[in-house]
C-alpha cells in the first residue's frame, strides 16, 4: 500500500536526518563546523563570522528547526568555551533539544495514521435522518417481530354442495407475550372463531388455540406451536405514569397491511368504553389520536422506549375509519387478566350477582346509587337480602334497593360498582350500603366468581 504524502514526507524527513547524524560522526575531527542554522551556530561560536548554509537539514511544511543530540555534544566538545558562555549558550542548547523531541514526536503521529475508529450504532440509509427520526426507525425495526397477524377463519357450510367450507370472518393483530408461545390479542378479534392462523414477522403461519378469555375487558390470549428462537416477546411497561402529550406508537395490521407503523400522542387517560361482548364498562383506558384502524384491533401501543403501555381496542368513528380517536386498554390491566388466563384458564372476576337499571333511569329517579333490579335468591347479594325491583298486588311498580357505596366507597353510577368489585376478591366480605325506601341499611355480601364463560 503507498504511504500518504504526509507520511512520506515524514520518513523522507527522518531519512535525511539519519544521514546528517552519521555525516556529523564521521567529520568530527574536522575543522568544518557542523551543517547547522546560522542561529544555533552563532549561539554556540559567536566569534565564528564564517557560517556555511545548512544543506541538508530541509523541513517540509514547518517552521521547526530539527537538530541531533549528537550534533549538539559535538559542539560542546568542539567549543568548550560554549560550555562557560553562561545562560544564553544552555538555553540555545535545550531549544535544539526540545525541537528534536518534538519533531519526533510530530514524524511519528503523521506515521501512525491508521487507528480503528470506535464502533457505533450506524443505520445505513440513502439520506440524512434526523435524531427523532433515527430512534423511530429503531423502534420500529425493533418491536416489529413481536407483533403477528391474526385471522379468524369461521365454518360455512356451502348452500349448493353442502361442503363445510373455511372463510375469513375477520382479522386482526396481536403480539407475543413469552417464549412459551402465548399471544396477546382482543377478544373481539377471535369472537366466534372455528380456526384461527397467526402469522409471524416472517411470514411463518401457525395454527392457534384459545388459552381463555375476559369478554368484560376485551382482551383473549392464544397459544402456538412454535421455536423459541422464533418468538420475540414484547417489551411490557407500565401505564400508571402515562402523561398527556407522550408521544405512542401503534404497530398492527390495517386493512390486512401486515406491520404498519402509525405514531401520534396520548390525547387523554382514564376515559371508559363499554366492552363489546357484555357492555360492561372498561376503566383507565388511554386515548390516543395514532391512527388505528380495522386490523389494528389486537395491537401493540407503545411509548418512546418501545415498552407496550396497551392494546390498540377500538375507535371513535361514525364511518368506521380512524377520526383521531382511537382507545387502548391499559397494560397494567392487560397484565393482571394475561396472567390469570395463563395460569388458571379463566378469570376470576368477583361478582354481586345482580342486574341493575341504567344510570339514565335512577337519575330520573333524582337519587343516587345503582337501582336493583333483580337479586336472584341463590346469589350473594339474594343470600344477603337485598331486595329486586318488583311490582305489587295492584300492579304498582315497587323500587328495589338502591346501593349507594360498598366498603365505604361512593357508588354513584354502574361504573363505580364495577371499579369497586375489581379491586375485591372472590369470596371477600363486603359491606354494602343500601337505600331501601326512606331509610338505608348496611348488608354484609360474600363474593362469588363469575360463572364459567362460553
Amino acid at each position: 500500500m503507498a504511504a500518504p504524502a504526509s507520511a512520506t514526507s515524514s520518513l523522507s524527513l527522518i531519512n535525511n536526518f539519519s544521514s546528517s547524524s552519521s555525516s556529523s560522526s564521521s567529520t568530527a575531527s574536522s575543522s568544518k563546523l557542523p551543517s547547522l542554522s546560522p542561529r544555533i551556530i552563532r549561539a554556540f561560536a559567536p566569534n565564528s563570522s564564517s557560517v556555511p548554509a545548512p544543506s541538508r537539514f530541509v523541513l517540509k511544511r514547518s517552521h521547526r528547526l530539527i537538530a541531533s543530540p549528537s550534533r549538539i555534544f559535538l559542539l560542546l566538545r568542539r567549543f568548550p568555551s560554549a560550555a562557560s558562555s553562561g545562560g544564553v549558550v544552555l538555553s540555545s542548547a535545550f531549544d535544539c533539544l526540545f525541537a528534536f523531541l518534538t519533531s519526533v514526536a510530530l514524524s511519528a503521529s503523521l506515521i501512525l495514521t491508521d487507528v480503528a475508529p470506535a464502533s457505533a450504532f450506524v443505520i445505513t440509509s440513502p439520506r440524512k435522518l434526523q435524531s427523532d427520526e433515527l430512534a423511530t426507525v429503531r423502534l420500529f425495526q425493533e418491536n416489529t417481530p413481536s407483533v403477528v397477524y391474526i385471522t379468524n377463519l369461521a365454518a360455512r357450510q356451502d348452500a349448493f354442495t353442502l361442503d363445510v367450507l373455511e372463510v375469513p370472518q375477520g382479522s386482526g393483530s396481536g403480539f407475543v407475550w413469552d417464549t412459551k408461545g402465548h399471544i396477546v390479542t382482543n377478544y373481539h378479534v377471535i369472537r366466534g372463531a372455528s380456526d384461527l392462523r397467526v402469522t409471524l414477522a416472517d411470514q411463518a403461519t401457525y395454527e392457534a388455540r384459545v388459552v381463555g378469555f375476559d369478554q368484560d375487558k376485551d382482551v383473549a390470549v392464544l397459544s402456538i406451536d412454535a421455536p423459541k428462537e422464533k418468538l420475540r416477546p414484547i417489551p411490557v411497561g407500565i401505564s400508571s405514569d402515562l402523561l398527556v402529550g407522550q408521544k405512542v406508537y401503534a404497530i398492527g395490521n390495517p386493512f390486512g397491511l401486515d406491520h404498519t407503523l402509525t405514531t401520534g400522542v396520548i390525547s387523554g387517560l382514564r376515559r371508559e368504553i363499554s366492552s363489546a361482548a357484555t357492555g360492561r364498562p372498561i376503566q383507565d383506558v388511554i386515548q390516543t389520536d395514532a391512527a388505528i384502524n380495522p386490523g389494528n384491533s389486537g395491537g401493540p401501543l407503545l411509548d418512546s422506549s418501545g415498552s407496550l403501555i396497551g392494546i390498540n381496542t377500538a375507535i371513535y368513528s361514525p364511518s368506521g375509519a380512524s377520526s383521531g380517536v382511537g382507545f387502548s386498554i391499559p397494560v397494567d390491566t392487560v397484565s393482571g387478566i394475561v396472567e390469570q388466563i395463563v395460569k388458571f384458564g379463566r378469570v376470576t372476576r368477583p361478582i354481586l350477582g345482580i342486574k341493575f337499571a341504567p344510570d339514565q333511569s335512577v337519575e330520573q329517579l333524582g337519587v343516587s346509587g345503582v337501582l336493583v333490579l333483580d337479586a336472584p335468591p341463590n346469589g350473594p347479594a339474594g343470600k344477603a337480602g337485598l331486595q329486586s325491583t318488583k311490582r305489587d298486588a295492584y300492579g304498582r311498580l315497587v323500587l328495589g334497593d338502591i346501593i349507594t357505596s360498598v366498603n365505604g366507597k361512593k357508588v354513584t353510577n354502574g361504573s363505580d360498582l364495577y371499579r369497586i368489585l375489581d379491586q375485591c376478591k372472590v369470596g371477600e366480605t363486603v359491606t354494602v350500603e343500601v337505600l331501601r325506601g326512606d331509610h338505608k341499611e348496611k348488608l354484609p355480601v360474600v363474593l362469588e366468581p363469575k360463572p364459567d364463560e362460553s
